[in-house]
């Protein structure tokens, strides 16, 4: 796709690698709608990249259709959908609580399911569009203290393979990207201390550039997912 003629969606577009995305795709001519649930921080982050900011919990049903419908109505339809928002919650399996556990699926796996849900309706109409899925190398092989944010994105990843076999034949690009350690506020967010910086680890430039890269190719292109990892993260 020309991404300088994309209509753009990013939930949790107002930090980490929803911010970065956001901004990579404003530069490159992208029409961008960013959402998030703390409204002061999320039309921060849409003065800082040009994007129109929706205030809207992705895990409310209610919110997810307005928010679709808002996008369609400001954006003239969109055809692009970056399934960014999430966190986590960090605890031996012994120590989860429910509410820790229900959280954390209830943006990560719910929020994401009917973003895409009401997002796929518009594209099979439009026959053709794009939803990437941003997941995370916890995704891939669980770790300690991992068990509600580490089962959340193996569930995402599921996820992402039912959604692919069902809307291609509508032209409909499924893609996803597992991201390793990125210096975001993610760890401090999560409760746990922040990240050690240093400049070989990763950035949310760098997951977005390849987010961009993905949805640059030829829509003919499908590529079913990628894992970026840094080269020699020191702490």
């Amino acid at each position: 796709m020309e991404l300088k003629k994309a209509k753009v969606l990013v939930t949790g577009g107002s930090s980490g690698i929803g911010l970065a995305t956001a901004k990579r795709l404003v530069s490159a001519g992208a029409k961008v709608a960013i959402c998030g649930r703390n409204g002061q921080r999320l039309r921060a982050a849409a003065e800082s990249t040009g994007a129109m900011a929706i205030e809207a919990d992705v895990s409310r049903e209610a919110d997810v259709a307005r928010l679709i419908q808002t996008v369609i109505r400001e954006l003239g339809g969109y055809d692009t959908l970056i399934n960014n928002a999430g966190f986590g919650r960090f605890a031996p399996l012994v120590d989860m609580t429910v509410a820790d556990f229900q959280s954390v699926w209830e943006t990560n796996v719910l929020g994401a399911m009917l973003v895409a849900r009401d997002s796929a309706r518009h594209f099979v109409h439009m026959q053709g569009g794009n939803i990437v899925n941003v997941a995370s190398t916890s995704g891939q092989r669980g770790g300690a203290n991992g068990t509600a944010y580490a089962s959340s994105k193996f569930a995402l990843a599921g996820l992402t393979d039912v959604w692919r076999t069902e809307l291609r034949q509508h032209g409909i690009r499924v893609m996803q990207i597992n991201p390793s350690e990125v210096l975001t506020e993610f760890r401090a967010n999560s409760g746990r201390p922040s990240a050690v910086e240093t400049p070989t680890k990763l950035r949310a430039d760098d997951i977005a550039d390849v987010i961009a890269n993905m949805l640059a190719l030829d829509d003919r292109v499908l590529v079913k997912d990628v894992t970026v990892w840094a080269t020699n993260p020191k702490d």
